[in-house]
């Protein structure tokens, strides 16, 4: 009984800590509807990001640092939106052929590299994100080259059109959530923690009967469909892709969001999407300095809160405790 007690006022403990969080998520989240349609366009790229971040970070917290990430973004929206084009295939269909593409490819590249490891890991990962990029300019046939694909039709499903930023705004929000609500279950699970003691010490980890190589392998077919997510519904939201809509420096753009967001939180990719996606506007009219400011903060981060900001709540506390 007492153990059961015990549990029950962790619990509740837990969920009172969680109180304060959902209630400014829920605010961030409403305000977008009541601001102006250009303040809805970066709530939506935003809510995009969360997704692409969260599958960064599944693969980040088995211990490996992804430098493709919009390679796979790529796979996804291009297969979808091909399928939808030359089959016919509604957005249900053509999103599972582009989350599977992803997947299969993700699959078959995992296996092959996922045991190098530090910067032969982020080397092969930044190759193959520039082969994607080099296939996709190539078969212009195919895929219409440096002039991408247009017209790419809003999203419709069960007869309702996502084709205003209000609805669409919706349906991105609900996919965001989703998958920080997913990150943070899957990390308070045995399967989380067993990830998580992965990237910690491989090698004791596989003394403890885990499979290093089965358990990086899931986070990165799992990591690389949430970036397929992202970039299938970009698609359908700006309604053209290129490959430069999905070139390195949206890859590097995203390792930036995790780290200052906080690469070992649940809640890190949503910080680090919501600080960083708007930056660019504000700094808009100084593209000189705009990296410069980057480098800056990241730098600053790293050496005063290596946590992230999602670790800043916590060090406030703990010096207010003081």
């Amino acid at each position: 009984m007492n153990a059961i007690s015990s549990i029950q006022t962790n619990t509740a403990g837990h969920g009172r800590k969680l109180l304060p969080i959902l209630a400014i998520v829920a605010v961030l989240s409403a305000a977008p509807w009541f601001a102006s349609e250009f303040v809805l366009h970066l709530a939506i790229l935003t809510c995009l990001n969360i997704l692409a971040v969260n599958g960064l970070a599944l693969i980040g917290r088995s211990g490996q640092l992804s430098l493709g990430h919009a390679a796979f973004m790529a796979i996804g929206a291009y297969a979808s939106v091909l399928a939808a084009n030359m089959l016919g295939l509604s957005f249900i269909p053509s999103l599972l052929i582009g989350v599977a593409a992803t997947a299969i490819v993700t699959f078959v590249l995992g296996w092959a590299i996922l045991r190098l490891r530090g910067v032969y890991f982020v080397l092969v990962t930044f190759a193959f994100g520039e082969l994607v990029r080099l296939v996709l300019l190539d078969f212009s046939g195919i895929t219409g080259g440096a002039n991408g694909i247009t017209g790419i039709p809003a999203i419709t499903l069960f007869g309702f059109s996502f084709d205003s930023r209000e609805t669409f705004y919706g349906l991105a929000l609900v996919a965001a959530l989703l998958s920080t609500w997913g990150l943070y279950r899957l990390f308070t699970r045995p399967l989380g923690q067993a990830i998580d003691s992965v990237a910690v010490n491989p090698a004791l980890a596989e003394a403890t009967g885990l499979s290093v190589h089965r358990l990086q392998i899931f986070s990165f077919v799992a990591g690389c469909s949430l970036a397929a997510i992202a970039g299938i519904l970009q698609s359908r939201y700006i309604g053209y892709i290129s490959p430069e809509s999905f070139n390195t420096s949206i890859s590097i753009g995203l390792i930036i969001m995790l780290v200052i967001g906080g690469r070992l939180s649940s809640w890190g990719p949503f910080v680090g999407a919501i600080v960083l996606t708007p930056l660019p506007e504000l700094f808009r009219g100084a593209v000189q300095t705009q990296h410069i400011f980057y480098g800056a903060v990241l730098i600053l981060i790293l050496r005063f809160m290596p946590g992230g900001l999602a670790d800043l709540p916590a060090r406030l506390r703990a010096r207010l405790k003081r």
